[in-house]
């Protein structure tokens, strides 16, 4: 075998690759990180509409590796924006030197791996071809965008924006007619700042949506000392939370082992905190049928008092699933906007776009003239950006080939067939049904935990036993169809892209299960996986 020009070549640079790169760096191995942006931060560097934070609290969504990292940086808010989570990003990049080895707007456009060299081969959008011996992807979850592709679209005169692409310096929507076309979590962020500053506001919902308030405070001082002082207990709490976040076990186990005023007041005290941890209020809101019936006309019951419009209300709460079963979303003054008289709701479900139009949209019903179309469509979550990409494995295998019925990978890590690609929050791992950093921490650590196995003991190839992927595959769906999750059509169960596959692809046993089953595994001598032993001694 010749030697490679770098042990390890990392695809991305948000959250996943660049404590990916500290991690490889800490076992003395070379790295190249390659980045599509030009800046680090990954989600927080591409999504920058009016209103994109977080929804998850700061202190739950920031790393843990570090206790320095942890007593030095302050967060301002219960939600970051998207700002500060930038600027987060960016300070760790810098206080671990981690910018030297990451090539900024670049995109790996294929990685091929040679069986005779034992090593991949990635070739770059710039034209470079490198080899690595191992590569992990870190491309996350949500970054492939999924841009609908309406009728006459190129011939709008107006602009046209997808979220995820909105400019470094803002858009000034003061004075347009705008049209936001989706209502997930993005327009759900987007559409109140919008409505502060467009002369008219069109929202173009297909997908009526459960979201629970944020109820966003800035941090003081008290609770600054109460963060930094607490964060190794708020860490044994995430260990110990099936989605990873740093909270205590709900106070009752089901809405209906309690009588309707003990409930009442549960939910009540669930409602004014906020925040996602509302779908947490009952151990069983996710698994039981009636206790999330009851929960759910709960919310609903919310939303109903705060639209002043009752034909406008009845279009937000003709919501067709359990609460849940989509991504619970948070929001700050979503259905108070709608009382705005700039503001209209079409409801494109029963009044579908038809086609664009040089000004506007065209419905089954009607025209909407407009100056700007802003697509709050979401992404091809997942496995998008992983099939963006050419990546072949043994015997030119390509991934979309493998995975052209359904992906899995052996614990969302390796899938057979691909030997040496790590993959961070795969399908088959908790990934998006958890606190995604959290998550990620969990695996970068398992994959160097590897690495450094088979350094020890002189392996230069792990693949995964496709007999034991196959197994964890089944255990994934058969979890899942436990769950109210993937009942509905959704980017969950892949059901936005046309002609994907669908189903859940994520663990949804909870992150604590998730962590014990790998950490049992690797201790078992990474059971389930196959090695090759390497033609060099093994590290002394």
């Amino acid at each position: 075998m010749t030697e490679s020009d770098f042990d390890v070549v990392i695809i991305g640079a948000g959250a996943a690759g660049l404590y990916a790169l500290h991690r490889v760096r800490g076992l003395g191995l070379s790295a190249k990180v390659f980045e599509k942006g030009d800046g680090v931060g990954g989600t927080w560097y591409w999504n920058r509409y009016p209103g994109a934070r977080c929804d998850v609290e700061s202190w739950d969504y920031c790393y843990t590796f570090s206790e320095e990292l942890e007593q030095e940086w302050e967060w301002t808010e219960r939600f970051p924006t998207q700002p500060e989570l930038e600027r987060y990003f960016n300070h760790v990049a810098d206080r671990f030197d981690l910018r030297r080895d990451i090539e900024f707007d670049t995109r790996v456009e294929q990685a091929r791996f040679d069986d005779e060299l034992s090593c991949w081969i990635v070739r770059t959008s710039e034209g470079e071809t490198v080899s690595a011996r191992f590569v992990i992807s870190a491309t996350g979850c949500l970054s492939e965008v999924n841009m609908p592709r309406f009728k006459g679209a190129d011939t709008f005169e107006g602009q046209q924006i997808h979220t995820a692409r909105w400019p470094k310096g803002g858009m000034d929507v003061t004075g347009m007619r705008v049209g936001v076309i989706g209502t997930g979590s993005t327009g759900v962020q987007a559409i109140p700042q919008l409505a502060k500053q467009a002369e008219q506001l069109f929202v173009f919902q297909r997908t009526p949506q459960f979201a629970i308030p944020a109820r966003n405070r800035p941090l003081d001082d008290d609770k600054l000392e109460e963060l930094k002082h607490n964060y190794r207990e708020r860490w044994a709490l995430k260990r110990a939370n099936p989605v990873g976040m740093g909270r205590h076990p709900p106070e009752v186990s089901s809405a209906l082992e309690v009588d309707e005023a003990t409930r009442t007041r549960v939910l009540e005290d669930s409602w004014a905190l906020g925040g996602p941890g509302f779908a947490r209020t009952f151990d069983d809101v996710m698994t039981n049928a009636e206790s999330n019936q009851l929960t759910a006309q709960f919310v609903r019951d919310k939303i109903k008092d705060k639209v002043d419009n009752p034909d406008v209300a009845y279009a937000l709460l003709e919501i067709d699933h359990p609460l849940g079963a989509r991504r619970l979303i948070v929001e700050i003054d979503y259905f108070e906007t709608y009382n705005r008289l700039n503001v209209t709701l079409v409801d494109v479900a029963t009044n579908p776009i038809t086609e664009v139009t040089p000004q506007g949209l065209r419905t089954a019903e009607g025209s909407y003239d407009l100056d700007l179309i802003v697509y709050a469509t979401g992404f091809d979550g997942m496995t998008g950006a992983l099939l963006a990409m050419d990546i072949q494995g043994v015997g030119g295998l390509a991934l979309r080939d493998k995975w052209a019925n359904g992906a899995g990978a052996y614990l969302g890590l390796v899938a057979s067939g691909f030997p040496n690609l790590f993959m961070i929050t795969g399908p088959g791992s908790p990934a998006v049904f958890s606190n995604v950093i959290f998550s990620i921490e969990q695996h970068v650590d398992w994959i160097t935990g590897c690495l450094a196995h088979m350094l020890d003991h002189g392996l230069d190839r792990i693949d995964s036993d496709p007999r034991a992927e196959a197994e964890w595959t089944r255990q994934v769906q058969e979890i899942a169809a436990q769950s109210i999750v993937g009942k509905t059509d959704s980017w969950w169960t892949g059901a936005n892209i046309a002609g994907k596959p669908k189903g859940v692809t994520f663990y949804l046993g909870g992150t604590h299960t998730y962590a014990a089953v790998c950490d049992q595994i690797a201790a078992k001598g990474y059971e389930g996986f196959t090695f090759r032993a390497a033609n060099r001694p093994a590290r002394s």
